[in-house]
Parts: C-alpha cells; structure tokens; sequence
C-alpha cells in the first residue's frame, strides 16, 4: 500500500491556509473596486492616477463631459436594487429559517429513532467487529452539519449579492473611460464572490471535519455520515434561493419586456418602464445569490459524498488521515489554481476591444483548466499511497492513485467540453443562435419551434461527456471515482463563479447607464458586455447541471452502501414502480415553477398596464413611475410560489422511503436523475438561444443581423416573444432541476439509517 509523501501535519495545515489566502485575495479584489468612487466630491488632491490605473476621481468623461448629474443618479439607482435585494433576501431567509428549523428536528428524531434514542455503543455498519458511537450522536451531529450548511449557503448567496449591487454602478461609470475598464471591474466583482465561496466552503467543512472529530476520535465511518448533513444543508437553501429568486427575477423581467418592448415599444431599462428596477433587483437575488447557492451546494455534497465512500476504503479503516482529506486537498490547490487564473484577465492581458470580451473568459475556462490538470497530478502524487482499496458494494476494489488521478481529471476535462457545447448552442456567434434568429422573420411561432428543437439537440454531446465520465471513473475507482469526478468538474468553482457573477453584474450595469440617461455609446459597451455575459451564465448552467448528474449519482452510490442493498434490480416491481414517479419529478417540478412565473408575471403586466394608463406624464418622462409596487409584486409572488416545488423536493424522499421503502426510492432517485439532466440542458439552452438570438437582431453587428432589425421590427418583436418564453425556461425551471436531482439523491443518504431500519411500510403490511 506505502505510505504518502505529504504528512498528516502538513495537509493539515495546507487547507486552512488555502482557504485564508482565497479570501485574502477576493478582499483584494473588493478593495481595488472600491477604488472606483460613487460620489461627486473631489478629492482634496485632486485627480490621481495610482499605478493600478484607476483614478481617484472618475468623473472625467472620455466625451469631455463632466457630468455630476449623472454620478448622482447611478449612485440612486444603485441604491435601490441594492435596498430591493437586501430586503428580499430578508424576507426570504425568514421563511426558509423556519424550514431550516423544522427540518433539523425533523433529521434530528428519525436518526435518533433508529435505535430508539439509545446512548449505546454499536456495531459499524461496515466493519461488524468495531465499535461505533450511538445512533443518537449521529443525530445530533447530523442536525448540527445541516444547521452549518445552510448558514453557510445562505451567506454565500447573501455576500454574493452584496458585492453584484456594490459593483453594477462602478462597472457602468468605468464604462465612460472604456471597454476594457468596464470588464475588469465586473470581473474582479465577480472573482470576489467566487473566491468567497469557494473559500467559505472548504473552510466551514473542514472545520466541521476536526471540530466534530473531537468526540468521534476513531470512529471514521461515523464522522463522516454525519458531515453529510452539511450537503443537505447547503442544497436545501439553495433549492429555495434558485426557486424564490428564479420566480422574482422573471416576473418581474417578463412583465417589464412585454408591457415595455412589445406594446409600448420603449427600449429595455428605459427608466419609464415601472417594472424596471425589480428586473434589475431580480438579477441579483436569482442569478447571484441563487446561484453561489447552488454552486456551493454542488461543492458540498460533493466534498460529501467522497468523504463517506472513502471512510469505509482503505483510507477510513487504516486511517491515513492526508490520502482521506483528498477531496478536500483538490478543492484547494483549485483555488491556487483560480487565483492564478484570475491574473490572467485582470493583470496580464489588458482588453481594448468589444471583440476581445467573450474570447477572454473562454480563455479563463481553457487556462484554469490546463492548470488544474497539473495541479490534480501533483496532489495525487503527494497525497494518495501507490495503491489502496475502494469500497466497492460490499467488496474492497484496489486502486492506484494515477487511476485516481484520471478519475478527477475525466470529470475537469467533461466540464470543459460541457461548457463549450453549451457556449456552441446559445452564443450568437455561431449557427444555431443565428438560425433561430432568422426564424424569427416568418413570427414567434417558427421561432419557438427552431428554439425547441435547438435546446433537445443541446443535450445530445453534454449527456455523452457525463457517461464518459461515469464509466471511466466507476471502472478505475467505483463510486469514489465519480464522487471525485464531480469534484473534479467543480475543483475550478472560483474562476467558473467569477465568470458567472460577472454576467448580472454588466446586465445591471447597463440597466444603470439606460436608467441615468447616459450616452448611447456608453450602452453599446455595456451591451457588449452582457452578451458575453449571457453566454458565460449558459457555460455556467452547463456546469452546474453536468456537476449534479454526476454528484448525484455518487450519493446515489453512497445511499444504497449505506442502506445496505445488494442491487438496484430494475425488473422487480418496487425499482420499476419508483423509476417511473421519478422520472416523473422533473416534470412536476418544472410545470409548478413555470405556471408560478406565469401567474406572478401576470400580475405585474397588469400593474404596469395599470401605471401607463393612469399616470399622466408618464410616457412622456415627465412623471415618475411607482417602481415600489413592482418590486412588492415581485418579493410577495416568489416567497408565496416557491414553497409548493419546494415541498414537493424535500418530502418526496421522506415519504417514499417511510411508505415503500429503500428498493423504491432508490428507483425514483435513479429515475429524476436519468430524466432531470435531460430536462435541464434542454430548458437552459433553449432560453439561452432566444435571449441571444433577440440580442444578436438588436445589435445589428453583421449584415443578415442587419436584415432582421432594427428594434421595434416584426422580427425584432419575434424574437421578444421567444426571448420572453425563455426567460422561466433558462433562469427558473432549468438551474433548479440540477438542484432537484442532488438534493433527493443528499437528502435520501443523510436518513437512509431511518429508512432501512423503519422504511417501507406500506409493503410490510402488505
């Protein structure tokens, strides 16, 4: 077997250290942003210039206008997205912290019934003649890594969104003195909240990890099925980050587009618009602080799911404390990796063109990928023994660490080609966008249709590169290898957050150059910078959904070791019955939250109608528009519509397993997971596609662009009906489904002692 290079001191304190620099440097980040000033006093020096590039006083307009009036208003603006998502968020969080405590009782009574609240001492599940600690402590320590996981997902989401609102107006100001400016202050906005995150994740857990060892000491197997409660948690949150701010943003974003665009034929962000600043609110509070939620809820369940499959390997018995902190080991070198990564398009390369944006964060992705390649091979060379077991259903598979190796490197590798299929399909810089583009001249309906089909062919390459990744990684190391594949696709959640977060950011950004009424050219820069942006969110999404197939079938893995079934038999009725309902959830899921974004845009197309109709003055920019309602329509619809889909996520697995047992769930995990993926590709592309096809018409950049617009033409109108179709598809329905399949397959392990013990039922009195 042989023993690892790097000692137990050292990995021990390798990962702490990790985490600290991550967090130092997205600090350093926030600093140099916040050089850019909001406000229209001069500095008593005057204007500096600092070897950064950024001056002290940026008022100066490359125009030659020095134009106080709109500092001003930018600064207003920003406040009130920023006061519109913060007090959203508060809301939210108050629903959700009354679920977060219920269901910690609720976790902590089932697994402390499993041996009737015994303090006893028990045989492992695995090795028969050890001892482990009582059911109960599992319990309580399982209710205390949920409680740390979800505050964890709820502050990343939380700081997340403070940094998008801190950054929008910057970034549209930086904007005036050029291009390149603008995108490296939403870049670096959004590096801080990635290395936040990354950071934040990997610290808490690790923390857990020697915190709750304390009282477990030896018992290995023990310790970590409790720390996957901390996975629960972190998706848990999400699911309702994703759900509650998927429905506000596009409610809010539809009512806005339809009333605006379509009836009254006024640009997008036009400050008239009513609905306007809750589209803008919207941005942040679905696609930031949803997002670092789910992201961050992939890395812990991830993280998770390697843990518990390698406490009952060779790693956990013999307990080789470096080679059982692996998992934790790739997350680190991959925010070193980021870090450098990051440079590249802050400090090394400067952009001076509109072309140069999209290619630069092409290049973010391909860079941290190679790095990280490398970075895999050096923490397998150092922190994994020659050759070890694996816990393989009830056998022992033995494994050398170069396999391990090709394991984590498949799952980086599968994300990369993820993300660029994903880009092919919904960036108007090739065919298909540009196709469905050109349906839009005959009307919305050959554009709906040439967006349908776009998104089914989307999934085709993604779904081949997860099964790549799936046997590869099974045939070299079992379900370890796929729980560290996924961690592998994620190892680069800093740089992948980063280009994520930016894309909101130069979206509002622009949104603030409409609303302050600056020059045309201003917004012809921001525009360019949230089409890029627009297909960095769909790389984005591409990651987030091929990430939780495979996640999900490691805790998949880890759910039917722990509830100690042989095979998963498709033929016996109980599997079958359950692969049927649960290829049957992403469907349900999907048409609860689409009809919520329907019947809460309704509302606000309404109320909009209502404010063009009844205030004089209106149109005509002479009266001010009640922004306040839209933004209530908005907060109440997404608090009310998010609690039914997210019931219907979290009691699937606990009613399923309490009346027909483990065979069954394990044949509805199976089920949402197969279909789920399919589901969520095809919706996020084919809402991507038409929101780029609308902006490849508007910005008129080649000639057949040209023959298709201007805005305000029947094609232009097409595609906003489309565009406008795509909205709950790309931002609601799709990223929640990668949060559906993880979360049942996560929920399913941490109560899968319950369910073997006291489960199914309904068959048991049959």
């Amino acid at each position: 077997m042989g023993a690892t290079i790097l000692s137990d001191l050292l990995t021990e304190l390798l990962i702490p250290v990790a985490a600290v620099v991550g967090i130092a440097f997205a600090l350093v980040q926030w600093v140099v942003v916040s050089k850019v000033k909001l406000s229209t006093e001069r500095e008593a020096n005057g204007a500096g210039h600092n070897k950064n590039g950024y001056s002290d006083y940026l008022i100066e307009e490359e125009e030659g206008i020095n134009d106080h009036n709109v500092v001003v208003k930018c600064a207003e603006i920003q406040n009130a997205i920023s006061e519109g998502a913060t007090s959203f968020l508060f809301t939210e969080y108050q629903y959700v912290g009354v679920f977060m405590a219920v269901f910690a009782v609720l976790i902590f009574v089932f697994l402390g019934s499993v041996e009737g609240f015994s303090m006893k001492s028990r045989p492992c599940t695995y090795s028969k003649d050890k001892t482990c600690k009582p059911a109960l402590a599992n319990a309580i320590f399982s209710t205390v890594a949920f409680l740390l996981g979800a505050v964890t997902s709820v502050v990343s989401g939380f700081l997340g969104m403070k940094i998008a609102t801190y950054a929008n107006a910057r970034t549209t100001l930086e904007a005036r003195k050029g291009v390149g400016k603008a995108f490296i202050t939403a870049f670096r906005s959004g590096a801080v909240m990635g290395f936040l995150l990354a950071a934040n994740g990997l610290l808490v857990l690790y923390i857990s990890i020697n915190l709750f060892k304390l009282y477990y000491g030896d018992d290995w197997e023990g310790l970590f099925e409790a720390i996957t409660g901390y996975g629960l948690g972190g998706s848990s949150m999400a699911l309702f980050g994703r759900v509650g701010g998927g429905i506000y943003t596009k409610a809010a974003d539809v009512g806005a587009d339809l009333v605006g665009k379509v009836e009254r034929n006024i640009p997008e962000d036009d400050p008239r618009n009513p609905a306007v600043i809750a589209d803008n609110v919207g941005d942040n509070v679905g696609d930031i602080a949803g997002m670092g939620s789910d992201l961050f809820g992939s890395y812990a369940e991830s993280s998770c799911a390697a843990l518990v499959v390698a406490s009952i390997s060779s790693f956990g018995i013999n307990h080789e404390l470096t080679a059982m902190l692996y998992p934790l080991l790739i997350s680190s070198m991959g925010i070193i990796v980021c870090l450098l990564t990051t440079l590249f398009a802050t400090d090394f390369f400067e952009i001076k063109a509109v072309k140069e944006i999209e290619p630069a964060l092409k290049k973010q992705l391909i860079i941290s990928t190679v790095l990280m390649t490398g970075g895999i091979a050096i923490v397998s060379w150092i922190a994994l023994p020659s050759s070890f077991t694996i816990f393989n259903f009830g056998v022992q598979k033995t494994v050398t660490k170069w396999e391990l190796f090709f394991c984590v490197a498949i799952g980086l590798w599968a994300g990369l080609v993820i993300g660029f299929v994903t880009e092919y399909y919904t960036s108007n810089a090739y065919s298909p966008v540009q196709d469905v583009a050109d349906s839009c001249r005959t009307g919305a309906a050959t554009n709906v249709i040439f967006g349908l089909a776009l998104g089914y062919k989307s999934v085709i390459i993604p779904i081949f590169a997860i099964a790549v990744g799936i046997f590869v990684s099974f045939s070299f190391a079992a379900m370890y290898g796929i729980a560290v594949a996924a961690l592998g696709m994620l190892s680069t959640i800093a740089t992948g957050l980063a280009i994520d977060a930016y894309g909101p950011i130069s979206d509002n950004a622009g949104g603030i150059a409409e609303m302050a009424g600056m020059s045309h050219r201003i917004r012809e820069r921001t525009d360019a910078l949230d089409a890029a942006g627009n297909t960095t969110a769909a790389i984005g999404k591409g990651f987030a959904i091929g990430s939780a197939a495979l996640v999900s079938l490691a805790l998949f893995g880890a759910f039917v070791s722990r509830a100690s079934i042989s095979t998963v038999d498709v033929l016996t009725p109980k599997v079958f019955i359950g692969l049927l309902v649960g290829a049957m959830l992403p469907y349900w899921f999907s048409a609860m939250t689409m009809k919520s974004v329907g019947s809460a845009a309704l509302k606000m197309v309404e109320e909009v109608r209502r404010q063009f109709n009844t205030i004089p003055g209106l149109m005509e920019g002479t009266a001010k528009p009640d922004y306040a309602t839209c933004v209530k329509i908005s907060t109440d619809a997404s608090i009310k519509e998010m609690i039914p889909p997210g019931a219907l996520v979290m009691l699937t697995p606990l009613i399923v397993g309490i009346l027909f047992g483990v065979e069954t769930l394990s044949g509805v995990l199976a089920g949402s997971l197969v279909s789920g993926v399919q589901v969520a590709i095809s919706a996020s592309n084919t809402g991507g596609a038409w929101d780029n096809a609308k902006k490849y018409i508007e910005a008129g950049a080649s000639e057949h662009a040209r023959t298709l617009g201007p805005k305000g033409s029947d094609a232009h109108k097409a595609a906003v009906i489309g565009d406008t179709i795509g909205d709950p598809l790309k931002d609601t329905s799709g990223p929640s489904l990668n949060i559906l399949i993880k979360l049942m397959a996560v929920e399913s392990l941490v109560f899968a002692p319950f369910f073997a013990t006291h489960g199914g039922i309904l068959f048991k009195l049959l």
